[in-house]
């Protein structure tokens, strides 16, 4: 059965800064900002979140459909997901636009500064969920407001588990409108930035938004991630890695490896250091899609970091 990931597919300008924002940028005098970074590392990656997540779940050997919509200038991309053997029956073309494309400037501590032009992924909402297919688990990650709103709606009418990970689609909404998400989600995944912005804008602590979901993952960067399940938090480490090259798309590797342990059903202390080690297998390298590996390959890295194999 396949794992539904709605999402952007996105081309990725990423420029390295080989400096620190904070040395640039006045506290004081963010009213009149006015700043210019020099960023001698230009690349074009492909990106997006469900273009992410579904080749980090490939890797896992699991059978990710992404489901977007694209711009005319397309055609690089879908080439792509056909190289890699990933079905991309559900990505819709909408003409007369472009494809979303992120702008995203790195600092020396790993800050990011980004730019986002949507594209075709503002008529998200013209995507169907597909008829006739099996799909075990789904993800609702940052796409356009009204397609996210209406492929929650049609996961849970169908009775089909998702995530949700609002992600930086977050000021899109008002707090009811992500409470009334939530409420038809399972899981809910955050970095420890847009929990602290979800329980702001809902007026509920993170142990109470908790309460109604199965699981709500919250990551922490280096320190790990937590994961508040049956009224405990579960502390899950960070996997070592061996270099820092690039933390673009550690987020979506991270969640790839969620859903994989969800799939399998590995529990959610396994299922948490499995996110872990994607996340570290991408951070190693530069761009969200660049790292290659295998299953085995994971899990001998699971099992070299955390003492047992994962599966």
């Amino acid at each position: 059965m396949k794992t539904l990931i709605c999402g952007s597919l996105a081309y990725d300008s990423i420029m390295v800064f080989e400096g620190r924002f904070k040395d640039h940028i006045l506290p004081d005098q963010v009213h009149i900002l006015n700043v210019a970074f020099l960023v001698p590392t230009l690349r074009q990656e492909f990106g997006g979140v469900a273009g992410n997540i579904a080749y980090n779940l490939a890797l896992l050997e699991g059978d990710p459909l992404p489901m977007a919509t694209v711009g005319e200038n397309c055609a690089e991309y879908l080439a792509r997901l056909d190289a890699l053997g990933i079905d991309h029956s559900c990505i819709l073309q909408i003409p007369d636009t472009r494809m979303a494309q992120a702008f995203i400037t790195t600092d020396l501590d790993d800050n990011q500064i980004t730019a986002f032009h949507p594209g075709a992924m503002g008529f998200s909402h013209l995507n169907r969920l597909p008829a006739g297919v099996p799909i075990r688990l789904a993800l609702v990650g940052p796409d356009g407001r009204e397609g996210m709103l209406a492929h929650a709606d049609a996961l849970a009418e169908n009775g089909i588990d998702f995530v949700f990970d609002p992600g930086q689609a977050m000021p899109q909404f008002s707090g009811d409108e992500l409470l009334g998400v939530i409420a038809k989600a399972r899981y809910l995944a955050m970095n420890d930035y847009e929990a602290k912005m979800l329980s702001s804008k809902t007026g509920r602590s993170l142990a109470e938004l908790a309460s109604g979901l199965e699981a709500m993952v919250v990551t922490l960067g280096a320190h790990g991630s937590q994961i508040y399940t049956q009224g405990r938090v579960l502390d899950i480490p960070a996997a070592p890695v061996a270099r820092i090259a690039d933390p673009t798309g550690c987020g979506d590797a991270y969640r790839a490896g969620l859903l994989h342990g969800l799939n399998l059903k590995l529990g959610w202390e396994t299922t948490g250091r499995l996110a872990a080690v994607m996340g570290a297998i991408k951070i190693e390298h530069h761009g969200a899609q660049r790292h290659t590996t295998n299953r085995a390959a994971i899990a001998q890295r699971f099992a070299a970091a955390f003492g047992y194999q994962p599966w």
